[in-house]
C-alpha cells in the first residue's frame, strides 16, 4: 500500500504530537541535528580561557617555581614547588604536565633578562665599557638565580625556538666583543663564547661561598673582567675558544 500524505505527516510527529523536523532539510540545524548557531560556535570558540582561580594557581606556581629554581637550581621537583606554593600536587599537575612544562614557561622571562642587559650594554659610550657592564650584570643575575644558567644552557626548553633565542643572545654579545676589539679595549683572543664560561666560573664561586661570604664572587668577577683588557706583557692564549655548540654541551654537563 502506498503511503498517503496523511501517513507522512503522521510519521513526522513525535510521541508527544509535536512536529519533528528532519535535520537534513532544516536549515536551522546542522546534519548532526544541532542548532546551526551552536554548531558554528563550537567550531570557532577555540579553547576556553582558564577560570579566575585556575589562572591564579597557574601564576602562583610560576612565581614560586622561579624562586625555588633560583634558590636550588633545576634539581627542585614539582612536589617541592607545590609544597612551597601551599598547593596540592594534583593542582600543580593540572596546570603543568611535568617540570619541563614549568621550565618552558619560565624560559622567556629568564632569557629576556640577559637580552635586555646585552641590548642596554650596546648603548654604552664605548663597546669595551658595554661588554664589561654586560658581563658584570649577567654575573650578578646568575648569583641571584641558580636556575638562570641551567635554563639558558638547555637543561630545559631544548626546542628549535629556544635554540634560536640562545643564538640570538650570542650574536648580541659577539657584536659587543667585535666592536670592543676594533676600538682596542679588549684583547684580540677574546671570543663571545668565553662569556658564558665566565658565568659558569663566577656562578661556581657564588654557589660555593653562599652563606660564607656572599659577596666573594665580586672579587673574582672583577679579576676576570679586568683580564679582558690588552696588556703588553700578557702571554698569548694557546687554546682556541670553544664553539657555541661545545659551550651548550659543557653547560648542560655542568648543570645536569
Amino acid at each position: 500500500m502506498r503511503s498517503t500524505e496523511a501517513d507522512v505527516g503522521s510519521a513526522a510527529q513525535d510521541a508527544g504530537g509535536n512536529l519533528a523536523r528532519d535535520p537534513a532539510r532544516d536549515p536551522a540545524r546542522d546534519p548532526a541535528g544541532r542548532p546551526a548557531r551552536a554548531a558554528a560556535e563550537a567550531v570557532t570558540a577555540g579553547p576556553r580561557p582558564l577560570r579566575a582561580d585556575a589562572e591564579r594557581n597557574r601564576r602562583l606556581v610560576l612565581d614560586v617555581a622561579a624562586r625555588v629554581f633560583a634558590e636550588r637550581g633545576l634539581g627542585a621537583t614539582l612536589n617541592d614547588i607545590a609544597h612551597e606554593a601551599g598547593l596540592g600536587v594534583g593542582t600543580v599537575y593540572r596546570r603543568f604536565a611535568d617540570k619541563q612544562a614549568v621550565v618552558d614557561a619560565l624560559f622567556d622571562a629568564k632569557f629576556s633578562t640577559l637580552v635586555e642587559l646585552a641590548r642596554s650594554a650596546g648603548d654604552a659610550p664605548s663597546a669595551g665599557e658595554g661588554l664589561r657592564t654586560y658581563i658584570w650584570g649577567a654575573a650578578e643575575a646568575r648569583t641571584r638565580d641558580r636556575g638562570l644558567a641551567q635554563v639558558l644552557a638547555g637543561a630545559g626548553t631544548p626546542g628549535a625556538e629556544a635554540e634560536g633565542k640562545r643564538r640570538m643572545l650570542h650574536g648580541l654579545v659577539e657584536d659587543l666583543v667585535a666592536r670592543a676589539q676594533a676600538e682596542g679595549s679588549v684583547r684580540p683572543e677574546v671570543a663571545a663564547s668565553d662569556v658564558p664560561i665566565f658565568m659558569l666560573m663566577i656562578g661556581a664561586v657564588a654557589d660555593a661561598t653562599r652563606g660564607v661570604s656572599d659577596d666573594a664572587w665580586q672579587r673574582y668577577a672583577r679579576l676576570l673582567i679586568d683580564s679582558l683588557a690588552p696588556s703588553t706583557g700578557a702571554e698569548a692564549l694557546a687554546v682556541e675558544p670553544l664553539g657555541l655548540d661545545q659551550i651548550f654541551v659543557a653547560l648542560q654537563r655542568r648543570t645536569a
